[in-house]
């Protein structure tokens, strides 16, 4: 692990939660790489000017692409492999950026959730990685990156329980809180939020970790006030 800074803005230099990668993760995805963002932010309802960027990029994706060709794109498809060596598939538990990008190209339209989620959603459209969104302040401890287990708990966002064995997974020193599917009820973004801890992550390497990172502290800042931010790359 190590840290380092985008060329983007002021990017403070404040400690962290240091994060660990277990070995399974590397075993079954040797090029498996991320970047962990905290920062400060405002979160709203609704921000009119970010649905207008999520509407130029829903009609993007929709210009481009066909549904049958979501489970090819870059970023999707590594997840998708990694789900498959980990044993689970990825055609019942499909990585989210995957779910996103099928639900615009079946013509239906996003769900409006609240501003930080919604602008983590258009990062993973635009991108392809799977990213998980945590109110920091409810993150306890250390963070790992492992594999879901059989009988973990795990209160999916909406969902209620969720088999999470077999999937990666984001915990803290109370269990689990995220895999690239769902996030936990426990640490979900709210309107209270005042301090995001953001994961993106990639099954497939470097390529194009930095272009998504530039992206979202662009919008955390023009959409959510964001500042104080802090980054580290695995």
């Amino acid at each position: 692990m190590y840290a380092f800074i985008v060329n983007f803005g002021a990017v403070n230099p404040i400690s962290m939660k240091p994060i660990t990668i277990e070995a399974e993760i590397y075993a079954a995805a040797p090029s498996y790489a991320g970047c962990v963002v905290e920062c400060s932010v405002l979160n709203s309802a609704h921000a009119p000017l970010l649905w207008e960027e999520i509407a130029a990029e829903t009609h993007r994706l929709r210009s481009v692409y066909v549904v049958e060709e979501v489970n090819k794109l870059p970023g999707i498809y590594e997840m998708r492999q990694l789900y498959k060596k980990l044993g689970k598939d990825p055609n019942r538990y499909r990585p989210s950026a995957e779910a996103l990008c099928r639900r615009l190209l079946l013509g239906k339209e996003l769900y409006r959730i609240n501003t930080l989620v919604d602008l983590i959603n258009l990062v993973s459209i635009r991108t392809g990685f799977s990213i998980g969104g945590f109110d920091a302040e409810k993150v306890q401890g250390e963070l790992s990156i492992g594999v879901g287990q059989a009988g973990e708990s795990f209160e999916a966002i909406g969902r209620g329980q969720l088999n999470i064995e077999g999937l990666p997974v984001y915990r803290d020193a109370l269990g689990a809180i995220g895999t690239p599917t769902s996030d936990v009820e426990r640490s979900k973004l709210s309107l209270e939020t005042s301090r995001l801890l953001m994961v993106v992550h990639s099954a497939g390497g470097a390529s194009g970790l930095d272009e998504a990172v530039e992206l979202a502290l662009r919008l955390l800042t023009q959409y959510a006030q964001a500042h104080d931010f802090s980054l580290q790359r695995f």
